[in-house]
Parts: C-alpha cells; structure tokens; sequence
C-alpha cells in the first residue's frame, strides 16, 4: 500500500504548472497587503465605483493593448481596477467566458504590472488620459465618495453581468488568513507548491473514478490556487491539460457549521488525502485562524506629522536576543507490534525534553488507529530540542479509582530534524519505542508520528514585573496589624528565562534647588543590567519624558474620540487601547478573563493605517507582551509608570516578592476593605505627581482586583493571597493564590470557595461562575491549576490534573459548561470531537479547534 501511495505523490508531482508559483505568490501577498491598507475598497460607494471604472475603463483599455500594444513594455493597471480584476479572474470559468463575450478572448496579464510593484506607471497614465481624458488614472476614497458617481455609472451596458459586488466580499476576508509570516517564506511555499499539485491529482483521480466530491484545500494550497487563477491563459492551458476542463473554483460557500457542504467537504478531502498519499492532510500554519478581529477604526488613520519630535542621540536603547518560534501540529496516527493480551486504553503523551519559554507543558492524545477519532495537536515551540512521546496504557478496571497509567515505551523526535529542507517541514515516520522496564514484548513496537511545522519566525518578548518588598526597620517575622512604613521598593522586569533585564524605581525629587522652592516632581530611576543608576524618566506635568531618548508618554486624562487613553510619541507614535484589541483580541473561552484589565499598544503608520498591535499590557498579572524590539525600553518603562499609577489608586497591578507576602496587604490604606466594587474607570484627570484621577462609571474601565485582608466574609484561612481579585466570601481555604485573576465567583476568593482553591499559580481565576466559585461545579477543588485562562462557569468533572482532563497547563480555560473533561481534543470535521470547553468551538490551551478551510 505504501509503494501505491508513493506512486501517486510522484504522479502528483509530474504535474506541469507554467506559472512561477512561490514567486507569484509573494506578489500576490504584497497585493493583498496594499489593498487592506485602503479598505474603501472593501465596501460602500468606493466599491462601486472601483468596479465601474473597471469594467468601463480597464477593460477595454487591457483588451486593445492585448491586440496592439500602446508601447513596449508593461501595462500598469491601477490598484481599484486590479483589485476588481483580481476578485473577477477567482471564477476563472465565469471570467474567460465574460472575456470571449465581451472581447473576443480570454484577457491575460501577460506584460501587466501592479502599481505595488512599483513599476513606472508614466506611459501607462498617458495612454489613460488620451482614452478618457478628465478621469483620473488612480482612484482615492475622495473621488469615490463623490456625489456625481451614481450619474455616471448609471449609463454603462458593455460590461460583464458578473455580480462582482458579491465575489469581493467574499473574497476580503482572505488576506487575513494567509496574512502570516511564514506564508511568504520560500521555503514553505516551495511545500505548497507541492501540495497544490497534490490537489490537482487528486481531484483528477476523483473525476477518473466518476466519484463526485466537493475538494477543499487548506490555507496555503488555496494560496497557490488563486496564483495560479490569476494568470488565465496559464491556468486554462494548464487545467485543460491535467484533467480535459478548466476547473471551477467555487467560493461561494462560507458556512463552517459541522454537517454543512464546506465541513462534509473538507472531512471528505482530508480522507481521500490520506488514503491516497499516506501522510496527513491537516498542515501546521495552513489551517483557518477564526475570523478577523474588530477593527479600531472605520476610516484610515490620518497621516502623521512626528517633525516636532526628532530623535536625540544616545538614546537609550534595550538589545535583546532575538526569540525565534515555530507552530508545530501533531498526531498519533497508529501502533504495531502490541502484545496480545494487551488490555486498556492507549495515549500519547507529548512534551520536550527541555521545556522552553513558549512550551514547558505535558499533554497527550489518542491514537487515531485504536481511538478511531481524530485528535491533533497545535502549539508553538522554540525550534531546537527534542519532541519526546512516551505511550500509555490506560487501565479498563471499572472500580471508582482508576489505576495509573503504565508507561510501555518511549522516543524523541529533533525538531531541527523537521525543519531541515530535506523534511519539507512535514514528517511521517514510524518510530521504534524504547521499551519500559516494566513491560516486555517478544518484538518491538512501533508508533507512527505525522509532524509538521513552519519555518521559524520572531516571537514576542514577555516580561514580569515583579515588586520587591524590603524589610523595614520596624518589620519582624510576625508584624503587628497596622500600617508598616515601608522603604522604597525596586520593580524588577525579568524576561520568561528569569533573568533580570531592568529594575526600576519611582521616587520624588525637587526640580529646583532653591530654598523657598519647595514642590515635588517626580522621577524613575534605573538599573540596566548591571549598569550603574540612571535617571530613565521625569515627569513635567503633562507627560512623562524618557530622558536621554526621543520618547514621551502624553496622559490626556480621557479616553480620547478614537477611543485610546493615551499616546507614547517618539520615531513613531502609539496609542494605548483600554482592553484587548487586534490580534489580542480575546478568543472564545478566553473571554472569563477581564478585559478592563488590559491595555493594548497599536501603532498607526503608513504600512498600518488602520493600526497594528505592538504589546500586551496585563496588570492584573504584571506581565508585559512586547512584538517589536525598538519599543522594548519606552515600553517596559511604560508598564512600570502606569503600574505605579494604579497601585498608589488602590490596586495591586504588580507582582509582590518577598518573604514577607502579608506586608503586601499593608501597601495602600484602603486595601484592607476588600470593596465589593473596586471598579473604576480609567484617567480623568491629571495631577501634578502624575497620578492620575478615577471615577465608579461603565464603559471603558480599568479594572484590577485589590489585593487585601480576609475580609468581605472570608472564613478560614486565606493563604498568601497574592494580586488576585477581590475576596468575596472564600468558604475554607483559598490557599497560595498567586497571581490569580481570582477564586471564585465575580473575580474574587468569593462566591462560595467549596474546598480548596489549591495553588492556583498564574490563572486567570477559578472563578466566573465555577459552580459559584471554586468548588461546586468544579469538582471540589481547583488543585494545581498551573498557568490557566480560567476554570469559568460550570466547569463539571474534573480540573485537576488529570491527564483525561487535559492537565490544565497553558489552557485557555474551562469556560462556558464544560461538561467533563477539557482534554486534548480538536473540533473539525472528520469526526474530530471538540475540545473547547462549552461549545466554543475554539481552542482549550494551545491546541487547533479549527479543521477546515475554504475554498
């Protein structure tokens, strides 16, 4: 069977294509690019007249130029009639016959240029107006929102019936799928190039076999098949000779539901893929993302003037070691040589042999062949070391508790091994386990592995900010109730390895030395390394600038009309967003998280006139995301100011360390009260300190959890309580919950803590309706929930660590009624079961719910 199959893959790869697809592609993925830079072209009376002038200006223009060029060399079409020509030529077979109707023949781009290309667009815009005089060569959101344009289209017959209205919207939300780093990597489109083909021969074999089907590629396949579609003449020669017709590619279906035409279809192709090839269908960074997140505006932003800004010299500039990462998807596909009186369940469990910053977790799946389901996993990794998966034999005992698992064997997997140009990215092999010492077989056993991964591209840089607490003078081991006066605390900002890269501190200082001069400004201070002190920021009034640096932060005291609180101005400028925005945009289960707890960093610029997301503020957990390593410094000072800003109002927004936790409570006087309400929005005002004025209100809040006392009704012990949210009612103990979002029900250790909240480390809260806190539905106790989104509302079986619960490690969360477990499992077509929690059809952890694409 194999060899049949190896067969057909190099039968699939004799196929002929007369386009150079990796380097089309690249062109095509810079268009894209351009055209949702000006998405006026997406909807509205824009729209309308991007697709008027092309069919009544491009059109006939193309069509004399393809029987007597105007001059030598490349015609240069303009961006709003490419864009139009682009959506029109994904229906090849409705455009080459609108083509020989209108015009006799099919119109190639054969020597026509994209204006992004940049190409000298001088003879082409002379040939323009020659032919059409007063109308512009290059169409702007201006000209098309003007009011004369529904005059003039409305006399245009000779054009095709074509509902292009209807194919562009279909058509603009696929940029944002194939928007990736890795999808202009030659490297990997060299492998979708292979894949494509792939396709082709096995839609041939389809219609060989008389075997009706409906074919859907995955996002990197579809890639290549729209390249090809936009060379015409190449594409109908090409398809005319592979399978005798031009083949359709039908896009009109969007409905991912399970059980309708696009989910059937893609679970049909995924099988037919394997059968015939033998090697997995299912690609790492070629699956569909979700859908695109909210915009934060509706118009481009408008251009920005940063004259008033120049950069200074010595800047103050943060170098760091650049942090590469790779998207892995992997499944168990089969087992051999069992023994035969083998009883039991079996898993994979999957970790590294040395955990990395962006994976140091343990997790496990079943094996397709005994399981009869499909399960993957999707993650992201540092690309070096070692994949290492150990088999488990589960037992059938039928008694209350279940005996644990039994290791069988063992192997590893090198990840460079994957990533080397002989893999292609992709692995399928079969693998010999190392036996365990407490299980013989008479022959060796074998597991097969399908790997897959992208090429390596820049992960963003987390930080901790983590507030040292000094012992005072008049501290001791057992301090007395009351407030301790504290000396002056350093922040440290350690990188995910736990080495320090700054520590910084906020003091106040007199900007004149004059006697009767006696007012306060105030100052941070820093260490860099192990650099001496420096000054790093002063505050004026208005703004905080960053000395020795181009950067200042502008605090307007109000959420401005574009909806940002305020501005970080240097070489670039910055808006910071209350809340997740863009690409942190909350997904699914992830929603248990409060997003008034976050602000968004997102630059406007040319490149990203509608904005593009640069960091992560999350002071509920004082953690710092940062994507572009020249807002490193300006950013983490940034963090650092306004987690001082919120902790003198009354929050806790930083990480306490120190033997003495309990001071913690003692950092601000009002801490103690544990309010039921500590929501307040964000800045009104401005004070001379740089503090900044807050109210009670809705809307766009900031919103931390106060740190504080067992108050509220909090019976029992409390533990070191540690930044979580308010504690509202903890039944008996909530033990070390450090870091939490909080225990329980509203946030906080409340709503009725069950049993024991455990240590719950780095969550994101047991709470948001766990069974009305942390125990009740949450089986009785949230032990060891380890770096969890959450194990929100109604969370019903186990959120342990149990291996058939998913260990909660790195998940996203239990939220919205997840009725079991939260295991490993992925949502898709192909019998895939979901392992979103609740029906979010989303993801549980790092783990790919997503299983189709369209076509």
């Amino acid at each position: 069977m194999e060899i049949e199959q190896e067969m057909e893959w190099k039968k699939a790869q004799n196929i002929v294509i007369n386009v150079d697809l990796v380097a089309a592609a690249k062109r095509q993925l810079e268009f894209l690019a351009a055209v949702d830079r000006n998405r006026w072209l997406y909807e509205g009376p824009a729209l309308d007249m991007a697709i008027h002038r092309y069919n009544a200006y491009w059109l006939p223009l193309l069509a004399k130029h393809s029987v007597s060029p105007f001059f030598e060399g490349p015609l240069v079409v303009p961006l709003d009639c490419e864009w139009i020509w682009h959506c029109h030529r994904l229906n090849p077979v409705r455009y080459k016959s609108d083509c020989e109707e209108l015009y006799g023949s099919v119109l190639d781009n054969h020597n026509v240029v994209s204006t992004v290309g940049g190409a000298s667009k001088t003879k082409t815009e002379e040939i323009w107006k020659n032919l059409y005089l007063d109308v512009p060569f290059e169409l702007n959101s201006a000209k098309a929102l003007s009011d004369t344009f529904s005059e003039e289209i409305s006399g245009l017959e000779n054009c095709t019936k074509y509902d292009l209205l209807a194919a562009v919207k279909r058509q603009s939300p696929f940029f944002y799928q194939v928007a990736r780093p890795h999808m202009s990597n030659e490297f990997y489109l060299e492998g979708a190039v292979a894949r494509y083909k792939g396709f082709l021969h096995l839609i041939r074999r389809n219609r060989e076999r008389s075997i009706k089907s409906f074919s859907v590629p995955t996002y990197e396949i579809d890639l290549m098949w729209h390249t090809h579609q936009l060379h015409p003449a190449s594409y109908c020669k090409d398809l005319v000779e592979i399978m005798g017709k031009v083949l359709e590619h039908d896009d009109t279906d969007s409905d991912r539901t399970k059980g309708k035409k696009l989910d059937v279809g893609f679970s049909g192709t995924t099988e037919q893929w394997e059968e015939m090839y033998g090697v997995r269908y299912w690609r790492a960074g070629a699956m569909h993302k979700g859908n695109a997140p909210l915009p934060l505006r509706t118009t481009p932003y408008p251009s920005l003037d940063l004259k008033d800004y120049p950069s200074k010299e010595n800047q103050k500039i943060m170098h760091l070691s650049e942090l590469k990462a790779v998207e892995v998807m992997l499944e168990f596909v089969d087992v051999k040589n069992l023994s035969e009186g083998h009883k039991g369940g079996l898993s994979v469990s999957f970790s590294k042999t040395q955990p990395d910053t962006i994976f140091n977790a343990k997790r496990s799946l079943t094996i397709l062949s005994q399981a009869g389901e499909k399960q993957v996993a999707c993650f992201q990794c540092q690309p070096t070391g070692n994949l290492f998966f150990e088999l488990m034999c589960h037992s059938a005992s039928n008694l209350p508790i279940s005996k644990p698992a039994k290791t069988l064997g063992s192997c590893s997997i090198s990840l460079e091994d994957s990533l080397s140009p002989l893999s292609n990215l992709t692995m399928e092999k079969w693998l010999e386990l190392l036996p365990s010492s407490n299980y013989l077989s008479s022959k060796p056993i074998y597991l097969r592995v399908a790997l897959s991964t992208t090429v390596p591209t820049n992960a963003p840089h987390i930080f901790h900010l983590i507030r040292s607490l000094p012992f005072s003078k008049n501290s001791c081991f057992f301090p007395l109730p009351g407030r301790v006066h504290l000396a002056k605390s350093w922040t440290r900002i350690i990188d995910d390895n736990g080495k320090e890269v700054i520590s910084l501190q906020m003091r106040d200082f007199k900007k004149s030395k004059e006697k009767n001069d006696s007012m306060l400004k105030k100052e941070v201070i820093g260490i860099i390394k192990s650099g001496g002190t420096n000054r790093v920021a002063e505050f004026t009034g208005t703004e905080w600038l960053l000395i020795d640096s181009n950067w200042s932060v502008k605090l307007p005291g109000t959420v401005n009309e574009d909806g940002y609180l305020l501005e970080l101005i240097g070489d670039r400028r910055v808006k910071l967003f209350p809340g997740r925005k863009l690409e942190y945009e909350p997904k699914h289960c992830e929603k248990q998280r409060n997003d008034r707890d976050f602000l968004t960093a997102v630059e406007f610029s040319v490149e990203d006139p509608y904005g593009k997301a640069l960091a992560l503020f999350d002071f509920k957990s004082g953690t710092v995301k940062i994507n572009e390593e020249w807002l490193l410094f300006p950013g983490l000072v940034l963090a650092f100011i306004l987690g001082e800003i919120l902790r003198k109002e009354g929050y806790i927004s930083i990480n306490s360390s120190g033997k003495n936790l309990e001071e913690n409570k003692f950092l601000d006087k009002e801490a103690s009260k544990c309010p039921l309400d500590v929501s307040k929005t964000i800045p009104t005002t401005v004070q001379e300190d740089g503090k900044l004025d807050v109210e009670v209100s809705q809307g766009n809040a900031i919103t931390m959890g106060k740190g504080g006392t067992s108050g509220g009704g909090c019976s029992g012990g409390r533990g070191s309580e540690v930044r979580s949210g308010a504690c509202g009612g903890c039944g008996a103990n909530c033990g070390n919950v450090l870091k939490s979002g909080g225990c329980g029900g509203g946030g906080g250790c409340g709503g009725g803590c069950g049993a024991n909240c455990g240590n719950v480390l780095k969550s994101g809260g047991c709470g948001g309706g766990c069974g009305g806190g942390c125990g009740g539905g949450c089986g009785g106790g949230c032990s060891n929930m380890i770096k969890s989104g959450g194990c929100g509302g109604g969370c019903g079986g186990g959120c342990g660590n149990k291996i058939s619960g998913a260990p909660y490690v790195n998940a996203s969360g239990c939220g919205g009624g997840c009725g079991g477990n939260c295991g490993n499992k992925i949502a898709g077509a192909a019998g895939v079961q979901a392992g979103a929690c609740g029906g979010c059809g989303s993801r549980s952890g790092n783990e790919l719910v997503d299983t189709h694409t369209h076509i």
